[in-house]
């Protein structure tokens, strides 16, 4: 998940699906991009994704800030993150990347408010869960040119049938893939095999979600 994160930075700053088209179309135009390398990455969630993410964004020297609702102050003193309110995130950051649940408290947590909060030159990425970004107000916020672009790895509804930002051409959507690579999976089944043999064995499994 982590590296798609970071695959979506570097196709949002750098224009490459419409490069891609253009050359594909027999063109072969110059499209003026940005760079991540020393930008400002605000991650909201600081769990083991966002943790990922952060570790990744170092190796470009991003200045990384971080809103969490339980701080992690050992792993931000490690890896120089900084925590700050959620209103300074989307304020100062050139790429917004979210990593929480979808919970009655984040649904809609990116709206037409957060939006207006950030640059114009700012890109969102989500791949956490449809639902948490408002997709009317991003719409509306990527056709007025409020924010320069979005990455969705998740949408309300999968696929987004009619959605108008399938009409956009500053908004890169993939089909829901963040876990989707050969090494997860088989690390998925792996931790699933060994949670069988411990609860055969009468002892407790890991990741448990409902522990009473």
């Amino acid at each position: 998940m982590a590296d798609l994160v970071i695959g979506l930075m570097l196709v949002l700053a750098r224009n490459l699906l419409a490069v891609d088209r253009i050359v594909k179309s027999g063109g072969w135009k110059r499209i003026m991009g940005t760079e991540i390398y020393g930008k400002t990455l605000g991650i909201i969630g600081l769990g083991k994704i966002g943790k990922g993410v952060a570790k990744r964004a170092k190796g470009f020297d991003m200045n990384v800030l971080c809103y969490d609702v339980y701080p992690d102050l050992k792993f931000s003193e490690e890896y120089g993150v900084t925590y700050c309110s959620f209103e300074e995130l989307l304020k100062q950051s050139d790429i917004v990347t979210i990593h929480v649940p979808l919970t009655p408290e984040t649904k809609g947590l990116i709206g037409e408010r957060e939006l207006g909060m950030m640059k114009p030159t700012a890109f969102l990425i989500n791949t956490s869960r449809g639902g948490i970004v408002d997709e009317r107000a991003l719409y509306n916020a990527l056709a007025n040119k409020k924010i320069a672009g979005a990455a969705l790895d998740v949408m309300e509804q999968e696929p987004p049938i009619n959605s108008p930002l399938l009409q956009l051409d500053n908004v890169v959507i993939t089909s829901h893939i963040g876990g989707y690579t050969c090494e997860a999976i088989t690390n998925m089944g792996i931790v699933a095999a060994k949670n069988v043999v411990l609860v055969l064995n009468k002892k407790q499994g890991a990741h448990i979600v409902n522990g009473e």
